[in-house]
């Protein structure tokens, strides 16, 4: 039996629960949280005894715990962080790794040297269509990758206690918040980091007239963000969060030099097409242009026993996280994964502010490009 305790029992942090109610072997001994409401709520979720601390530093040092998940506030991971690294216990950090780049480059340095693991939360690889598209660009299926896309279109930020996801400066900003789940896909999918970022955004529609302690919210909700990498691949992202009647509001696109697939959330449909063979292409004619034998499906895991808000994703990289504590593997996503998806999400706000392009070695430290 592995014993949890979760720092931050906000809506994420009872999301955590509910997956590893799930999960046989786990159990959550202990929750934090400085608000008592949202202590309150937490016990309710949670499957038998649990004791609850309104400190973190009181939970870290309980003894009632092998591992802890960190879903407290964005601007927060840095503190929490670096007392519970300075523990032998194995950590989960909820994605962003913290809000600036010398932030997240402690975190890793304090990592060093550590038994425990210490495991970054960027789930989305492991939704069973988003995985299934992944599984085929990485056994060839497209050939070489050149084109990344993925459009999310969506609803606007939820409420959070005290509001802080309403400000760039608790947050990282709209595309470090959000986004940087996406920026660690296209890197995983294209297997590079980027060199430089273009961006173009804004906040058009959502919290235009929210004010809070005499200061307005300051969140992007729309935004375009193109990836250069050094190979010349590109990705690029596609975000609105005034679009809540969208079908399909996540979407990607691989394309490369013999085919092209695409993931559909929540339809979780895969699209999966290789092109014609045809050699001289002044020779083509309309026919042969045309994608051959097209397949469209749907995918799934029936192993997924919690579905949750992320397609059944959280509950798999439980499993995952699970399984290497007892194990002893490796963590599937990294630290410094973490760190580069913060980056690009930084880059794009430069971008933006600046209006004009970001390179990477702006952002990033030197050796990190």
């Amino acid at each position: 039996m592995v014993r949890y305790g979760v720092i931050g029992v906000g809506a994420m942090g009872r999301e955590h629960i509910e997956n590893l109610k799930h999960i046989p072997g786990t159990s959550v001994t202990a929750i934090s949280d400085p608000f008592p409401e949202s202590l309150e709520r937490a016990k309710g979720v949670v499957a038998g005894e649990v004791k609850s601390f309104s400190n973190h530093n009181d939970l870290l040092n309980s003894g009632l715990v092998d591992a802890v998940i960190i879903a407290t506030p964005n601007y927060t991971h840095v503190d929490v962080l670096k007392d519970a690294l300075a523990t032998s216990l194995h950590v989960f950090i909820e994605k962003p790794l913290c809000t600036t780049i010398e932030d997240c480059l402690s975190v890793i340095n304090w990592s060093k040297g550590r038994t425990g693991i210490v495991w970054m939360g960027l789930e989305y690889r492991y939704m069973p269509p988003v995985a299934e598209l992944i599984r085929i660009v990485h056994g060839g299926g497209v050939g070489e990758v050149h084109q990344v896309t993925i459009r999310e279109h969506r609803e606007p930020f939820y409420p959070k206690v005290g509001d802080w996801n309403r400000f760039r400066s608790k947050t990282g900003g709209t595309l470090v918040e959000k986004c940087c789940h996406y920026f660690n896909l296209m890197d995983h999918i294209s297997g590079e980091t980027p060199v430089r970022v273009f961006a173009s955004g804004g906040q058009r529609v959502n919290f235009l007239d929210e004010v809070y302690d005499g200061k307005t919210s300051d969140m992007l909700d729309s935004a375009y963000v193109i990836l250069e990498y050094a190979s010349g691949k590109r990705a690029m992202l596609d975000l609105c969060m005034f679009a809540e009647n969208t079908v399909d509001k996540e979407y990607i696109s691989v394309t490369g030099s013999e085919g092209k697939v695409e993931s559909f959330l929540p339809s979780l449909e895969v699209r999966y097409g290789k092109r014609a063979s045809v050699g001289n292409f002044k020779e083509w004619t309309y026919a042969a242009r045309q994608t051959k034998d097209l397949e469209i499906k749907k995918v799934w895991d029936d192993s997924i026993e919690y579905l949750g808000g992320h397609y059944g994703a959280s509950y798999l990289e439980h499993k995952k996280f699970h399984s290497a504590i007892l194990e002893g593997k490796k963590p599937d996503v990294t630290l410094e994964e973490g760190l580069r998806s913060v980056a690009v999400g930084l880059a794009a706000h430069k971008s933006i502010d600046e209006a004009r392009p970001v390179l990477m070695s702006e952002v990033l430290p030197a050796g990190w490009n």
